[in-house]
């Protein structure tokens, strides 16, 4: 049974910094490209970061220069470290692994919250 479960969303105040966490388990985890998506109330998802099997990342123009996105591939774990954090990262952000076309799981979400 494919797991993957996310941690570290809360509130934070503008110009703050969280770091997500999503275990995962039930997959060869190595080989997987994983991502991290958000939605908005009231919007669609839209991916935020995705880190390959080989280490290339991809990040949205939204957040490029305030977030990265790693990887422990012995810990089975994708990180979000989300610094300069503004109100409109508000959202809940979902932990992704996705390989081959074929296979793709999705965590149950972790809701950031920015406000002062």
């Amino acid at each position: 049974q494919v797991q993957l479960v996310e941690s570290g969303g809360g509130l934070v105040q503008p110009g703050g910094s969280l770091r997500l966490s999503c275990a995962a388990s039930g997959i060869i985890f190595g080989i997987y490209t994983m991502g991290w998506y958000r939605q908005a109330p009231g919007k669609q998802r839209e991916l935020v970061a995705t880190i390959t099997s080989g280490g290339g990342k991809n990040y949205a123009e939204s957040v490029k220069g305030r977030v990265t996105i790693s990887r422990d591939n012995a810990k089975s774990t994708v990180y979000l470290q989300m610094d300069s954090l503004k109100p409109e990262d508000t959202a809940v952000y979902y932990c992704n692994a996705h390989y081959n076309h074929e296979y793709d799981y999705w965590g149950q979400g972790t809701q950031v919250t920015v406000s002062s």
